[in-house]
C-alpha cells in the first residue's frame, strides 16, 4: 500500500516541473531542444548496453553458477576488443559533428535562416532590434525602430526575426528566454547579440540565469509573442505612457531596486544605449569609444595630462554608495595651440619653485647620491609640473 502511494504520489511531484526546454516556441530554443535529445540517444547507445551487461555479467558469474564456463587463463579477445573501442569511437565522431554543426548554425551572433523549417528568411522578414539592459535588478528593453521602451516586459510579433543587442550597466547577467533561445551573457562595457524568432503565441518567461546580488530573485520579465496586430497595439499603448525615458530619467532607474513593475516610455533618447554601453549617459563625460580612438591614433601623449584626468566608472559613488571612489571626468580635449600655453604656464611654475637647476640627480630607489649632472626643464617637451633627469 506504501509503495502504490509513493507511485501516485511521484507523477505530482513532477507536475511541478516546467518542460518549456523540451517544449519550446521559438525555432532555434527548437533546435537546440533537438540537439540535445539527439546527443542524449547517442550516448544512451553505450550506457544502456554498459548498464544492462553489467547486471548479466554479475547474475551470470556469480559464484554460485554452475553453467558458466571458468577459464582464469583468458586474456585476449580481438572480437571483443574492436566492439569495445569502435562503438564509442562511432559515438564520439557522431558527436563531434552535431557540435561543430550546432555550434556554427546555432551561433547566437549568426542571423537566422529561417524562420520554422521549410520557411526561409526572405527580404520580406524585416528583422525587429531590441536593445537589452540588464540593470540591478530589472531589465530595460529600448525599441530603436519605434523610439518606445519598456522595462520588465519585452513584446513581439511571431514568425518575425528578433535581433537583440544586449549590455549590462553593472555587473555580468545573463539573459535567458527559455521558449525562445539559449541564455547569452550581458555584461558591462561590452554587447552581447542573440538573433530568435518566437512561432508561437503565447506569454513566456524570460530571466537573468546568473546571480547578480541581493535583487536576483525578482529579476524576470514577461515576453509576449504577439500576432501582427497586437503587438501593434502593443506599440500604440506604449506610445501613449506618460513618461519619456531621457539619460537624466535612466539615471534613476539606474539606481538598484528590486521587484519593480511593468513601466513603458513613450520616448526614448535615440543615443542612450550608445551612452550605456560606452559608460558615458552623463553629459560630457568622454565616452569608452572616444577614448580608445584616442589611443589608438597614439594618445594625447605628455601634453594631455594636464588636459584629462582618471577615467572610470563612477557608478558606486555616482548612486550614493559609501564605497568606491569619487566621480571623475575627462575635463576636456585641448587643442594644440591651447597645449603650448599650458606647456609654457608650467615651465614658468617651474622657473618659480624649482630656481636651483644644478642638483644631483635621482637614483636607483629615490635617494640621492653624489654627482655633476644636473636637472632642467627642457624646452623642448611640455613639461606639465614634470622634470626630465639628465646626467
Amino acid at each position: 500500500m506504501k509503495r502504490s502511494g509513493a507511485l501516485l504520489l511521484f507523477p505530482l511531484l513532477l507536475s511541478g516541473c516546467d518542460l518549456v526546454v523540451l517544449s519550446p516556441a521559438g525555432d532555434v530554443a527548437v533546435q537546440q531542444r533537438d540537439l540535445l535529445v539527439v546527443s542524449t540517444l547517442l550516448m544512451l547507445l553505450i550506457i544502456v548496453p554498459v548498464m544492462a551487461l553489467t547486471v548479466l555479467f554479475a547474475w551470470r558469474y556469480r559464484q554460485s553458477s554452475t553453467t558458466a564456463t571458468y577459464t582464469p587463463d583468458w586474456d585476449h579477445s580481438t572480437k571483443l576488443e574492436l566492439v569495445i573501442w569502435a562503438a564509442p569511437l562511432l559515438v564520439i565522431i557522431c558527436l563531434g559533428a552535431l557540435t561543430w554543426l550546432g555550434t556554427h548554425l546555432l551561433d547566437p551572433y549568426r542571423r537566422i535562416d529561417r524562420i520554422e523549417p521549410g520557411q526561409p528568411v526572405t527580404q520580406i522578414h524585416k528583422p525587429l532590434r531590441v536593445d537589452v539592459v540588464a540593470l540591478d535588478w530589472k531589465w530595460l528593453f529600448i525599441y530603436p525602430d519605434y523610439g518606445i521602451a519598456s522595462v520588465n516586459e519585452l513584446a513581439a510579433p511571431v514568425n518575425q526575426p528578433i535581433d537583440f543587442r544586449i549590455t549590462s550597466s553593472t555587473v555580468m547577467n545573463s539573459f535567458y528566454i527559455p521558449a525562445l533561445a539559449g541564455q547569452i551573457y550581458a555584461m558591462p562595457a561590452m554587447e552581447t547579440k542573440l538573433h530568435a524568432v518566437i512561432n508561437r503565441p503565447g506569454s513566456y518567461k524570460g530571466f537573468s540565469a546568473n546571480y547578480s546580488g541581493a535583487g536576483f530573485s525578482g529579476m524576470h520579465f514577461a515576453f509576449n509573442g504577439l500576432s501582427q496586430e497586437a503587438f501593434d497595439q502593443w506599440v500604440a499603448q506604449t506610445r501613449s505612457a506618460p513618461a519619456a525615458l531621457t539619460r537624466d530619467t535612466y539615471l534613476e532607474l539606474e539606481r538598484p531596486s528590486e521587484n519593480e513593475p511593468v513601466r513603458h516610455y513613450a520616448s526614448v533618447d535615440p543615443d542612450l544605449f550608445g551612452a550605456i554601453l560606452n559608460l558615458c549617459v552623463e553629459r560630457g563625460k568622454m565616452c569608452m569609444n572616444e577614448m580608445m580612438s584616442i589611443d589608438a591614433k597614439g594618445g594625447l601623449g605628455l601634453a594631455g595630462v594636464r588636459n584629462t584626468l582618471p577615467l572610470q566608472y563612477d557608478k558606486l559613488a555616482r548612486r550614493g554608495a559609501v564605497f568606491g571612489s569619487d566621480p571623475s571626468y575627462v575635463a576636456s580635449i585641448c587643442t594644440a595651440e591651447e597645449a603650448a600655453a599650458a606647456s609654457r604656464a608650467a615651465r614658468d611654475a617651474d622657473a618659480k619653485y624649482w630656481p636651483l637647476r644644478d642638483l644631483s640627480p635621482l637614483r636607483g630607489a629615490g635617494l640621492l647620491s653624489p654627482g655633476t649632472g644636473s636637472r632642467r626643464a627642457d624646452a623642448r617637451t611640455p613639461s606639465l609640473g614634470l622634470l626630465r633627469f639628465e646626467l
